[in-house]
């Protein structure tokens, strides 16, 4: 065995197991003690301030500058009793994670003594370098002005010694450069435009939140092991690696008993997660094995969206203590189950109403019954846009494969509420609506007010399946950014809901009464969405024939997927709603190019040092010892007897040639490849060669890599194997 893997895999077996600490010896957490909730902005800032501030977090009124230095006061006085000694903007830019620039709380007065301050100046606004994060061409090398902006909706915190507050971040000619600026400009287009719906059915709807529920998969591995695969610390996935002999075939371990060593580290992300004001409430293990999964309570989704990019960082940190890593890719091991991150998306009112859970009574659920319609219409008319949104060179490994969802977006919605919408396509607007001498609505169709919650099987291969009183966006990656998919679910149901509503309006100014208005309406969409409609199998050839001829998207070249950005529908949709112009879309269109062709070129360099240092030599090692036997046999033996005993040899000498051969042929042409993508300069033609040529030959050479694995001797090996890695010791 070589003395990197003996290492790797003597530190993983013999390190000291850790001990749990029993729930009930535990000290109890303190739920968002580290966050400037509003029960500590009522303790540190004045009265007069706080209405100010609350009326511009609740009613999207402008933040008046005036009082920032009070707030600002304040939020150092609270973080400066936890210990916090910095503070930082934390933003999002275009790379999917997040950043900050730690700043201490002190100056100089003009006498040139240090002395301690954070003014609302500091609180409200910063300059980050915005020509070092993707800008997809909106900030050039020389143009490095940026601006990151206090987001008020979302609280700050403290993280060790360093006040974080969310922010903003856009360029200094104002286009968005993160993800944060355009959610909470979608979250802002649907809530206009779902009030409007609203109150064709109760006019005291003031507010249309949008939720998100996540649920965080992830990989954990033993540090020791991951120290000696330069592909997962460069790539976040395995580049090479023959599947363990048993995996999940046998299905335990969804669901089994968490390990002691994982319950630990779960443990202790938990109670950091709680500290943070991160609702976290399910972990489990996930189907592959040293899979595992976290899901918090439903918030509203910016703030939902910054607790997960904030327990990311947290796992990694907390993963280290206890001598693991943090898998975050989507398919970081090859034939096993991939990690998601489900977007469970739902719209509820100020008045206490979920507009996505049927109702109790028939016009509730005809207001149930439009928004579901209308979010058909929305995901039918830009099922391209909502596949761009969720891919990426990491998650096109994983969709389609081991239970996750098929790269084709369509709509589950089970069996009664299919026959709800079948029955109502098919009804008059005299038999499908009756009005009662109470002007109370009744629906004569489908039964609509039997609805039930939960009354619908689960379909695992749906991308977009209705859950009962929500959407699973079940396609979004393990690593991804959350606010990428649901900016664009929120614009596309904003536009949609105001062509509704136009729709509506036109035939009750023609004299339509409401009710036969809203059914003439509805029942069109109904027809006209129901190619996005499928309870079946997403696995199947037969369904991808299908959604061809449905006119669906099947596109499954990510560089070109993208382009869904950039056509005329989406450039209108994001303009109308607006959350993002023209000029942003184009931007970040460029940075998906540019991060997808990097990504790639990242994994052929890694896997071409690992194939040309690392496993060529160690196959032609053990196939000159092979060489060696051969030759020793055939001195001791002679005639038939040496030729029948180093058959068995020969024949593993050759297999090992041809496997050898191929990985140097094939990563010469590799590299020859990446050198003509290298010289072309758009950005959109250089991602597709990259996948058309480049991804082709990363596949051919693990496959031949992958048989060497199962021929050369297993001490000589140099990496550790999918067996050792996908068992926590």
């Amino acid at each position: 065995m070589t003395k990197v893997r003996f290492k790797a895999l003597s530190e993983a077996t013999s390190r000291s197991p850790v001990v749990v600490t029993p729930l009930k010896e535990r000290p109890v957490t303190s739920f968002g003690q580290l966050v400037f909730t509003r029960e500590k902005m009522k303790e540190y800032i004045a009265k007069d301030i706080l209405v100010l501030l609350f009326d511009a977090i609740d009613n999207g009124k402008p933040l008046n500058r005036d009082i920032a230095n009070a707030v600002a006061i304040g939020m150092k006085r609270w973080a400066s009793e936890l210990g916090a000694t910095h503070y930082t903007h934390w933003f999002q830019p275009l790379t999917g994670s997040t950043a900050e620039k730690h700043d201490a709380f002190l100056d100089k007065d003009p006498q040139g003594r240090v002395m301690e301050e954070f003014s609302g100046k500091l609180l409200y606004q910063q300059e980050p370098d915005a020509s070092s994060f993707p800008s997809g061409g909106i900030r050039n090398t020389f143009e490095a002005r940026g601006y990151s902006a206090w987001d008020a909706s979302s609280p700050a915190f403290v993280v060790g010694d360093t006040l974080c507050i969310p922010t903003i971040f856009v360029a200094y000619t104002g286009e968005a450069l993160d993800y944060k600026t355009p959610l909470i400009r979608s979250t802002s287009a649907v809530n206009r435009a779902a009030v409007d719906v609203c109150r064709f059915f109760d006019k005291n709807v003031g507010k249309v939140f949008s939720y998100l529920g996540w649920e965080q998969e992830y990989f954990l591995v033993d540090e020791a092991l991951w120290n000696a695969r330069p592909d997962l610390m460069l790539t976040g996935r395995t580049l090479m690696g023959h599947e363990s002999a048993k995996n999940q075939q046998l299905e335990d371990h969804y669901f089994g008993a968490i390990p002691e060593r994982v319950l630990a580290f779960m443990t202790e992300l938990e109670s950091e997660a709680l500290q943070l004001g991160i609702p976290v409430k399910t972990r489990h293990n996930e189907v592959a094995p040293n899979q595992f999964e976290v899901a918090p309570v439903y918030e509203e989704v910016n703030l939902a969206n910054d607790h997960n990019l904030l327990l990311m960082s947290i796992m990694e940190r907390v993963a280290r203590k206890h001598h693991f890593r943090v898998l975050l890719h989507e398919k970081p091991f090859n034939g096993i189950n991939g990690s998601g991150k489900h977007n469970n998306w739902s719209m509820g009112t100020d008045t206490g109403v979920n507009l996505l859970a049927p109702g109790k009574n028939a016009a509730a659920n005809l207001q149930f019954v439009t928004f579901l319609v209308n979010i058909l219409m929305a995901v039918y008319r830009h099922n391209g846009l909502l596949k761009a949104t969720i891919s990426s060179a990491t998650n096109a490994h994983r969709l389609g494969a081991n239970e996750a969802p098929p790269a084709i977006v369509s709509v589950f919605l089970g069996k009664q509420l299919t026959e709800v919408l079948d029955k109502f396509e098919n009804a008059t607007a005299d038999e499908g609506i009756i009005i009662n001498a109470k002007k109370e609505m009744k629906l004569g169709v489908a039964n609509i007010p039997e609805l039930l919650l939960d009354n619908t099987d689960r379909n695992r291969t749906s991308p977009f399946a209705f859950t009962g009183n929500r959407f699973e966006f079940r396609a979004v990656g393990s690593s991804a950014n959350c606010g990428a998919a649901m900016l664009t679910l929120n614009a596309v149901i904003a536009d949609q809901l105001i062509v509704f509503k136009k729709e509506v309006d036109a035939l009750m100014d023609k004299g339509e009464r409401k009710e036969r208005a809203l059914f003439t309406v509805i029942k069109k969409y109904i027809t006209q969405s129901k190619a996005i409609r499928f309870e079946g199998n997403g696995y199947s050839e037969q369904w991808k024939q299908e959604a061809a001829k449905r006119g669906l998207d099947c596109e499954t070249s990510v560089p070109i997927i993208f382009d869904s950005y950039l056509t005329p529908q989406s450039v209108t949709m994001y303009r109308n709603t607006g959350v993002l112009s023209e000029k942003e879309l184009h931007s970040r269109c460029e940075v998906k190019w540019e991060t997808y062709t990097k990504k790639i070129q990242i994994e052929s360099r890694v896997l071409g040092d690992l194939a040309m240092n690392h496993i060529v030599p160690v196959a032609n090692r053990y196939q000159s010892f092979l060489l060696d036997n051969v030759v020793k046999i055939r001195q001791i033996f002679s005639g038939n007897e040496a030729q029948e005993l180093s058959t068995q040899d020969m024949v593993i000498i050759r297999r090992i040639e041809k496997h050898v051969s191929l990985i140097i042929k094939m990563v010469d042409e590799m590299i020859e490849a990446r050198k003509t993508a290298n010289r072309i300069t758009d950005e959109r033609d250089k991602a597709i060669v990259y996948h058309d040529t480049i991804v082709p030959l990363i596949n051919e050479i693990r496959y031949n890599v992958d048989k060497l694995e199962l021929i050369v001797d297993d001490e000589m090996w140099p990496l550790p194997k999918y067996r050792e890695l996908l068992f926590i010791r």
